[in-house]
């Protein structure tokens, strides 16, 4: 009964937080050193497959943009949607290739809360700086978006292979630095999530399955259960965010990662 609620907790978190530029990783790897769920080799797993349900809430609220088979677009349309996943593959491929070479460096050497601490002071304060000297918007609507600045976003997406950055935050960021509007940024890195995350998802279950074995009935009913509530949460957390982006910019994120860092270093390391 515990395990079932540490599950609906996290799937919150990760619903949350997957999608706002303060990283749902390092509040999920914080959550687990305070309250952790065991063991410990398949907390690794857990945390990166109930991503899988924040990938569905995507395809859910975007099908018609994302999908190029649909009938009731027309031939235009279906062309820029092909388009479209043209750039998140090429967004893709920096991640992709960097990610396979470091998994194991990453999971046994930088997730680490002092690490996930320095991570969330420094990209905060990039932030911050970022929204205070803004540049100027030349790609208004995610059509516009080149494969040079697809490619460029791609590339900042491989920051958040260190927990504590955001891939959501490394990629919205990188977006504005192209010139993107929030809203842009937002959407684009909500559309390269798919392919990484899925990618993610799989990597870990294969790893896991050749290392430890298979899961167990109540592992899998927690997997699924974590998914499910990370899938409806996001759903909230999407249009929450790009509501919010319309009339706001991302200062607050920053701050709150700046005070959220310094927490975890006055918690884990000083008091």
């Amino acid at each position: 009964m515990i395990d079932i609620i540490k599950t609906i907790f996290l799937g919150i978190l990760q619903g949350i937080t997957e999608w706002l530029p303060i990283s749902s990783t390092g509040h999920l790897i914080l959550f687990s050193s305070i309250w952790p769920l065991e063991p410990a080799k398949f907390f690794e797993v857990f945390k990166v497959v109930i991503q899988f349900g924040s990938i569905l809430a995507v395809l859910v609220l975007y099908y018609q943009k994302l999908n190029p088979f649909d009938a009731r677009k027309s031939a235009k349309k279906k062309k820029q949607t092909l388009q479209l996943w043209s750039k998140v593959i090429v967004g893709v491929i920096p991640c992709a290739i960097i990610g396979l070479l470091l998994d194991n460096i990453i999971e046994d050497y930088l997730s680490k809360n002092i690490v996930i601490a320095i991570t969330l002071i420094l990209y905060g304060m990039i932030f911050i700086f970022v929204e205070k000297h803004p540049k100027k918007e030349k790609i208004q609507t995610i059509e516009r978006l080149d494969y040079k600045s697809a490619l460029k976003i791609g590339c900042f997406q491989c920051l958040a292979l260190i927990p504590g950055t955001s891939r959501s935050g490394a990629t919205i960021l990188g977006g504005l630095y192209c010139g993107c509007s929030r809203t842009v940024a937002s959407e684009f890195s909500f559309f390269l999530a798919i392919p990484v995350m899925f990618g993610a998802s799989l990597l870990k279950v294969i790893k896991y399955l050749m290392k430890v074995g298979l899961f167990s009935f109540g592992q899998l009913f927690l997997l699924l259960l974590g998914t499910f509530v990370a899938f409806v949460v996001s759903l909230f957390a999407i249009k929450a965010l790009l509501n919010y982006v319309k009339n706001h910019d991302f200062t607050v994120f920053g701050w709150y990662r700046i005070i959220l860092g310094i927490f975890v270093i006055l918690f884990f390391y000083i008091l």
